[in-house]
């Protein structure tokens, strides 16, 4: 297990990478999502890779970090829970977990005092049913069926992210305000007076017995609008110009 910005959270195993810019996009995904530190089983082209480092540009202390094994046993000695990600069937029994499932499981574990470990396969064909059989769960990622294959730091982005959700309270939906606020009701209440005036001056309501049913539908409209008060400010000055332009000769 190893601490990152959030806490404890489960260690990272890229097993056999064969690429060092896989590794590297690997560090940034796993630096994205508050996981600090990897482990490295026996990478194909040797450690330290100038390719890797180069990859992982801002992220740089999750490879300063790594832990580098000669076996996927060694990397897992301190695990008490581990996951291993594939996308194919095994042939073997275990429970299959989404990501989301998987880092939900992950977190109650961590929070016992367990430690955790998550397994990724090289890029050419992914773990070998040999690694799978260590783990005590798979992570599957519900992907087209037609083309199952994710790349490495894909793959380590998914369950990054799905870790930190179930870690960091997130706000769903936020209203980014650009120096300004929402408009009280009054300041839409008297928008409405000078739509209205302008309205009945220029023969907008019309005919006579429409009129009252009309003015509601305009007060309902303006009702439904989240208006800021620059978007107030900006509509009161498009109705001065515009009678301003009315009352000019031709």
């Amino acid at each position: 297990m190893v601490e990152s910005w959030s806490g404890p959270a489960p260690a990272v195993v890229l097993v056999r990478p064969q690429m060092g810019e896989n590794i590297g996009a690997a560090a940034r995904a796993m630096w994205n999502f508050g996981l600090d530190r990897m482990r490295i089983v026996d990478p194909r082209d040797g450690w330290p890779n100038s390719r890797a480092v180069a990859m992982a540009s801002g992220a740089g202390r999750v490879l300063d970090n790594a832990g580098i094994f000669p076996t996927v046993p060694e990397a897992l000695a301190d695990c008490t829970y581990v996951f291993a990600t594939t996308a194919r069937g095994r042939g073997l029994t275990k429970p299959v977990m989404t990501p989301e499932r998987a880092m939900e499981h992950a977190r109650a574990l961590i929070a016992q005092g367990q430690k955790v470990g998550i397994l990724f396969g090289p890029e050419r064909a992914g773990l070998e049913n040999e690694d799978v059989a260590r783990a005590n769960a798979i992570i599957s990622v519900p992907v087209n069926p037609e083309f199952p294959s994710l790349n490495l730091a894909q793959c380590v982005l998914l369950v990054g992210y799905e870790w930190r959700r179930q870690t960091v309270a997130a706000v769903p939906e936020v209203m980014e305000m650009a120096k300004t606020e929402f408009a009280e009701a009054i300041e839409v209440e008297k928008l409405g007076d000078h739509f209205e005036a302008q309205l009945e001056e220029a023969g907008f309501f019309f005919p006579d017995h429409k009129a009252a049913g009309m003015k509601i539908n305009l007060r309902n409209m303006w009702s439904r609008m989240p208006l800021t008060r620059a978007d107030v400010q900006t509509l009161h000055g498009i109705l001065r110009q515009m009678v301003r332009r009315r009352g000019r000769p031709d």
